[in-house]
């Protein structure tokens, strides 16, 4: 997970503490924009970056390990209605900040016009692989938001995903772009890891920020990619893949290091009803 290839750059900007960055830019409603950035090309975009961002800091540190478990429903749901591109979809994950050992239970809502809204929990790092303490939360914020997995459906740990986080502040539009490097999945005893991607998010309220024009000047285009629904699909070859395709054979090529390689097939598993 070295992030060596972005040192020098994120040490030459200004720094933000955590209270400022979530006072100015917290954005629990937003758009999100992922792009897939080969990691050597990340230095120059991001030096380009250094007179309009300021980066995240804690305890001296610039970039932090995170680890996701994603739930889902026996029938996969949630996975379901990425697939199929439903207009209202959910994810249910916890996220654990490694370097801190802090965590949290979130249910994210993607609604209209790929806007994001995250519901989030406190939540004990050791029942991180279970959403049993925190199942009424999950229920509430899926009922605020008008979404109904089906009654009485458990919510299991499918996916853990891994990455090192670096977090900007573009205080001109009060944005936020994240970047993901030493990216890994794990579904049971199968793994995956690209080592030489990443991924760039910008978060922003609407309009496109300084970050996206930087990137679009640089023939580099948003990119349909979900880390739980595109890392699942890489690991699962018998799940429908359409939205992900291009992204999963352009991106997606390595072996995982257990089971068989993410290549097309003709299966499709019958859709679950609860899609919204």
């Amino acid at each position: 997970m070295s992030i060596q290839p972005i040192t020098a750059a994120l040490a030459a900007m200004d720094t933000i503490g955590l209270t400022e960055l979530i006072d100015r830019a917290a954005l629990q409603t937003r758009v999100d924009r992922k792009y897939l950035v080969p990691l050597d090309r990340l230095p120059h975009l991001l030096e380009q970056l250094v007179p309009h961002a300021r980066v995240l800091e804690i305890d001296g540190a610039r970039s932090f390990r995170y680890e996701s478990v994603y739930f889902d429903t026996p029938r996969l749901a949630s996975y379901h209605c990425a697939a199929y591109r439903r207009r209202r979809r959910f994810k249910v994950r916890t996220r654990t900040y490694l370097d801190s050992a802090q965590c949290w239970l979130e249910v994210k809502i993607s609604g209209a016009r790929d806007s994001i809204t995250k519901h989030r929990l406190p939540y004990d790092p050791h029942d991180r692989t279970t959403v049993l303490p925190g199942r009424a939360f999950v229920d509430e914020a899926l009922a605020r938001e008008a979404i109904c997995p089906p009654a009485g459906s458990a919510l299991d740990p499918v996916l853990v995903t891994s990455y090192r986080r670096a977090t900007l502040l573009l205080p001109a539009t009060a944005s936020r772009v994240t970047i993901d490097t030493g990216l890994a999945w794990q579904a049971g005893a199968t793994s995956l890891h690209l080592p030489e991607l990443a991924v760039v998010e910008t978060k922003t309220s609407a309009a496109a920020s300084p970050a996206d024009r930087l990137l679009w000047q640089r023939g580099l285009r948003p990119a349909r990619i979900s880390k739980y629904a595109t890392g699942l699909a890489a690991l699962r070859p018998d799940l429908p893949d359409s939205p992900w395709r291009r992204t999963l054979r352009r991106h997606f090529r390595t072996t995982p290091s257990v089971g068989t390689a993410p290549t097309a097939t003709t299966h499709r598993p019958v859709q679950e009803a609860s899609c919204v």
